[in-house]
């Protein structure tokens, strides 16, 4: 007898995230469990149980309210994961906190950073531990989470980090906001970079710790950027969307890597758009955009 699967997403209650439950739930058996995660109780509640009468459901699907900003309600999920049913199988951490490019990138930091990166981290190190053998642990990112995207003064502080290191890089960066003197250090005034690099950077430093183990039992962690996502979240930034993708296109290919049979090295521990892996060391400042955003 198969022992039942377990997959969770946070940020699942719409967009990106309903979209990648639906397709777990639509790819897992009869006796998996997907726990579509968020914020609301109302919106938990109404999204897990129209997605359990999606008519390609196949697995058990249920709602869970997780605010990914309080640590300790995600450690105290995962512990509950792993005394009730011996751990966890697919973990895919995508809360977002919804910018707007009018709104004060400073007034929102602390917002931003929570959501995305003090939440990534905890999610990695919460659910790292009671990840099965076989199992995919899969950050939502995007392509802008690469070094070139950040000036060395403070790329240099993400690479080859542990993950510590990321975390102080991380608080470093929200102390410089609040101080004013993010631009002065090196920082871009549009959040969305460096919150992007700190998450490939922290998913980077859990998988160094892992490899060699993770590896022999075909278990992934890893970032994945599911590129370019008509959603609520997105549409404000970008005046042309002709190749945006639907939710449920882009979750597919992030799908892909969550039941691919085997795990391809290359990939591991790596940002992986579209089932290769982006260079760490890609990208180029974004002057023109950063001159645009409201500081």
């Amino acid at each position: 007898m198969n022992t039942p699967r377990i997959a969770l997403v946070t940020g699942a209650n719409q967009g990106l995230g309903r979209a990648l439950v639906e397709g777990l739930a639509a790819r897992m058996g009869a006796d998996d469990l997907v726990l579509l995660t968020g914020r609301s109780e109302q919106r938990v509640t109404d999204a897990a149980r129209e997605v359990a009468q999606l008519p390609a459901t196949r697995a058990q699907v249920r709602g869970r309210v997780l605010d990914v900003t309080d640590a300790d309600a995600i450690g105290r999920l995962a512990d509950e994961l792993q005394g009730q049913y011996g751990g966890v199988d697919v973990v895919i951490s995508n809360a977002v906190a919804r910018l707007l490019p009018d709104e004060s990138q400073a007034e929102r930091a602390d917002e931003v950073i929570d959501v995305s990166n003090t939440a990534t981290h905890a999610v990695l190190r919460s659910f790292g531990p009671v990840l099965r053998p076989g199992g995919r642990l899969l950050v939502v990112a995007s392509s802008l989470g690469t070094l070139g995207h950040l000036d060395p003064r403070v790329g240099r502080l993400f690479d080859g980090a542990s993950l510590d290191q990321v975390e102080y890089a991380v608080e470093s960066w929200r102390t410089a906001v609040h101080n004013r003197t993010a631009q002065e250090a090196g920082w871009p005034r549009w959040l969305n970079i460096p919150s992007k690099v700190a998450q490939v950077a922290a998913v980077r430093a859990l998988a160094a710790e892992r490899r060699e183990r993770d590896i022999a039992t075909d278990t992934l962690i890893a970032s994945v950027c599911p590129g370019m996502v008509d959603t609520a979240t997105s549409r404000p930034w970008f005046s042309d969307f002709s190749d945006a993708q639907s939710p449920s296109d882009a979750a597919r290919a992030v799908l892909d890597v969550v039941f691919a049979e085997h795990v391809d090295p290359v990939l591991y521990g790596e940002l992986i758009r579209f089932g290769k892996a982006v260079d760490w060391h890609s990208g180029a400042p974004l002057t023109e955009q950063d001159r645009l955003i409201k500081p």
